[in-house]
């Protein structure tokens, strides 16, 4: 025998109440206030119907009703034994009989209360009497239902707010603390502190999913965070049931007399259910879920009111935005962390781009300058042959001054022609010549606040010089085909290989720009000069590469270190790091090998004049004949390698292929034809 039973009230489309039928009590139904089901509809009779225990079987009867009771397909008159499925209509309400609730929901797919629907069954159509709830000793059931709080929506002139003032005082105070919460426990436990203050409860707990935001949580998955009592015993954790039904319908639900009902109330360490009203509103945002709220009362004098359903629930959505705010501020912290694990990395990376790498006493002095001019607002000028590091000067100044913080912006005066110059130089408006689409911030702009670099300052055109000139003594400029002035905070670092003095004495450079620039002059020397400084630098090159081909190279072989201390280095730095990284992706070997050293005929810069040491005269023939001998040289270097040596040239393999082709050379093809 069976005897727990429900009533699984629905109303039209809407599912309304479950009314729990406690054996031995006669539950009566119709229009007249006096019923414990009331349906407010003139096609029910005033005592409709009943349903009662006997024998051990649920009965319907109906009470000779106007237009009679209907069960299934059968109108009933008189009684009716009820199984479980069964389905009652009685004028416009149908009322599903179930031993399980569970399996009702499923069963019957019972639709959702419409979103924003009214707050307690007594202004539906189908309501439980007033008499029905007088005490712990009544019927179970759940009589109040809300999905949004009116809290925190707009009010109707005609639909005041309950204890508006104190509550939303508190309401108001409780948001600010919870909004300040570092981490999610003291969320949890500030949410209860104001509930507890503000409802009428004396149990209850916060429970969230440990497997995070979803549209659909288990019951299962509820942790809980945190739990309080009022000098009761520990938390009674919420019954799977109801937990499952806030969660499915996404309403907040206020159940009461549930002292005897396993299904809404929760049982202590002996078993014994002590709740006698139940409190429940979903964590939520949007439409995704976090947890619940459960909130109890075990005193029959002072149990949860509608009140402290809307309070409850506002309290609820507001711990929802604090948790949504807390995931945030740690996907902020973590992007910020990675961020600065990355910038880290970039500074590492930059610092060995703009490190200066030697021993010799010539850097030294360089070293000595940078630290001497860093400091100061002075202009710089960088004098040095073509790949000398002029550029790494330029930064080590900006790194080592004040202005570090601001951006470092580099330009090569050289790169560009008169007009283009002067729009990367100072912007251009919108329009300004043809090709201008939109306004270009110029690099002086960019450089605000910061260091401007200036890459091969003596091709600069007359015209452009007078204008830079003006720019460096303190005042605005306009953008290009612009009006507005614009003022600007920048050290500029200028950098050159050419004779300044020769074109100053030529025309071809301003001597007021001259003197301008000339204020803090830092000479490079060329890697000739500091030949001491070559190993240093070598191997510094080589561990760079090392490791960004992943190749396991040990170091130079005594051979090679011979040939790089002897070698006049005409390109400088900028050809030694080039050599060390055609050599790092040549190297068959543990060490580099004086063959996988690929260096250039050319004399130094200053002495281009001299004819190289390993040429003796100069050979007249075609360029065709050149090319030939070349890639002949370049196969036999990598062993005929035919992708290695189309990499080192330059060139697809197919087109190394047709030109072996082309010039019929085979693996020992002499180089001289």
């Amino acid at each position: 025998m069976q005897e727990l039973a429900y009533l699984v009230i629905r109303e039209g489309s809407k599912w309304t109440d479950v009314f729990r039928l406690v054996p031995g009590r006669t539950v009566t139904i119709g229009r007249a206030a006096t019923n414990q089901i009331v349906i407010k509809d003139e096609r029910c009779s005033r005592n409709h119907a009943e349903v009662f225990l006997t024998q051990g079987s649920w009965t319907l009867r109906d009470l000779e009703s106007r237009n009679g009771t209907i069960v299934g397909a059968e109108t009933v008159r008189g009684d009716y034994e009820l199984t479980p499925g069964d389905i009652v209509r009685i004028a416009h309400c149908q009322m599903a009989f179930v031993h399980d609730l569970d399996k009702a929901f499923a069963e019957h797919e019972l639709p959702k209360l419409e979103r924003g629907g009214e707050d307690t069954v007594a202004a539906r159509y189908v309501s439980l009497s007033d008499s029905a709830v007088v005490g712990a000793e009544e019927l179970a059931t759940i009589t109040h239902r809300r999905v949004k709080t009116k809290f925190l929506s707009p009010t109707e002139d005609d639909a005041p707010i309950p204890k508006v003032g104190k509550a939303a005082t508190s309401l108001c105070r409780l948001a600010f603390e919870l909004a300040n919460e570092q981490d999610i426990k003291a969320v949890a436990n500030t949410a209860l502190d104001g509930l507890f203050a503000s409802t009428n409860v004396d149990g209850g707990a916060v429970l969230l999913s440990h497997k995070g935001w979803g549209k659909d949580l288990a019951a299962e998955d509820l942790d809980v965070v945190a739990s309080r009592t009022d000098d009761k015993p520990s938390y009674h954790r919420i019954t799977s049931f109801l937990a499952k039904t806030v969660l499915r319908e996404g309403e907040a639900v206020l159940a009461r007399n549930v002292m005897d009902d396993t299904q809404l109330g929760s049982k202590d360490s002996k078993g014994e259910i002590q709740s006698t009203s139940v409190l429940c509103a979903p964590i939520r945002h949007e439409h995704h879920f976090i947890g619940l709220i459960h909130l109890y009362s075990t005193n029959e004098t002072r149990m949860p009111d509608p009140d402290d359903l809307e309070f409850t629930l506002a309290v609820a959505d507001n711990v929802a935005l604090a948790l949504r705010n807390l995931v945030k501020q740690q996907e902020l912290a973590a992007d910020l962390s990675q961020s600065r694990d990355e910038l880290d990395e970039l500074r590492k990376q930059l610092g060995v781009e703009s490190e200066l790498v030697g021993s010799s006493l010539v850097l030294m002095k360089v070293q000595e300058q940078i630290a001497q001019a860093a400091p100061s607002r002075a202009t710089v000028l960088i004098r040095g042959e073509s790949g000398v590091g002029k550029e790494l000067v330029a930064r080590a100044v900006h790194f080592s001054s004040p202005r570090k913080k601001g951006p470092f912006v580099c330009l090569n005066c050289a790169a560009l022609s008169e007009t283009l110059l002067e729009s990367e130089l100072f912007g251009h408006e919108k329009g300004a010549f043809t090709g201008a689409t939109e306004r270009k911030v110029g690099k002086f702009e960019a450089a605000d606040n910061g260091t401007l670099m200036l890459d091969e300052i003596g091709e600069m055109s007359p015209s452009i010089q007078a204008k830079f000139l003006r720019v460096l003594e303190g005042h605005p400029f306009e953008r290009v085909g612009g009006s507005k002035a614009i003022k600007v905070d920048v050290r500029v670092i200028a950098a050159t290989n050419r004779d300044l003095e020769k074109a100053v004495v030529e025309g071809s450079f301003r001597r007021d720009l001259y003197f301008r620039l000339h204020v803090v002059e830092i000479y490079v020397p060329p890697l000739r000069k500091r030949p001491e400084d070559v190993i240093e630098l070598a191997s510094h090159f080589l561990e760079r590469y090392s490791t960004e081909t992943g190749k396991k190279i040990r170091g130079f072989s005594p051979a090679a270190f011979e040939v790089l201390q002897h070698y006049r280095w005409p390109g400088n730095v900028r050809e030694l790091k080039n050599v060390v990284e055609r050599a790092v992706v040549l190297a068959r070997g543990e060490y580099i090998d004086p063959e996988d050293l690929s260096m250039s005929n050319l004399a130094p810069a200053s002495e281009s004049g001299e004819i190289p040491a390993n040429r003796t005269s100069f050979e007249t023939i075609s360029l065709a004949e050149m090319e030939k001998r070349h890639i002949a040289a370049m196969l036999a270097t990598t062993n005929w390698n035919k992708s290695r040596a189309a990499q080192l040239l330059g060139i697809e393999r197919s087109t190394l292929d047709r030109k072996i082709k082309r010039y019929g050379l085979q693996p020992r093809t002499p180089i001289g034809g």
